[in-house]
């Protein structure tokens, strides 16, 4: 594996989805790394994530503040700040922010995913609002995800 120089600097501007609430930083391209992975930083709002989803690229969490609700395959459970969460690639997941102020995560993505080009464009699709499922999974074909739901909600209980 071959990794390239890279000096990511902590006052860049953030790619901004407001519809899940998600402020995200490029922290390591594709390119730094031939492809093998891609490191970026999450920001997510009280009560906020994703859709439910899977994609191919496995994916490492380090919550770095607050407190998460993941959702693996069905299987509820909570991380903290210090915890680290992995999710191999094809699993469904997603996550919510359970705290009541912004919480913060590290995510390792492999193999890497263009993941400026690919939240971007979510961004835009994402402009009036989260859409149906239906305009979600059209955008995914391009990236290889599907999207499988509704975001994780705050109040779901744990099932571990």
């Amino acid at each position: 594996m071959s990794i390239s120089f890279l000096h990511s600097k902590g006052t860049e501007a953030p790619i901004k989805i407001p519809a899940i609430g998600l402020d995200l930083f490029v922290r390591m391209p594709p390119a730094a790394s031939s492809g093998e992975f891609c490191f970026i930083e999450t920001m997510n709002a009280p009560g906020a994530g994703p859709p439910r989803h899977r994609h191919r690229e496995a994916e490492i969490f380090r919550v770095i503040e607050g407190r998460y609700l993941y959702e693996a395959d069905g299987q509820r459970f909570y991380a903290e700040a210090g915890d680290v969460v992995s999710i191999p690639g094809g699993v469904e997941h997603g996550f919510c922010n359970v705290t009541d102020k912004p919480a913060r995560q590290y995510i390792l993505m492999a193999p890497a995913l263009d993941a400026a080009a690919f939240f971007t464009e979510l961004a835009g699709v994402m402009h009036d609002g989260i859409p149906d499922q239906a305009a979600l999974n059209a955008f995914g074909l391009k990236w290889h995800v599907e999207f499988l739901g509704p975001p994780v909600n705050k109040n779901d209980q744990p099932t571990d």
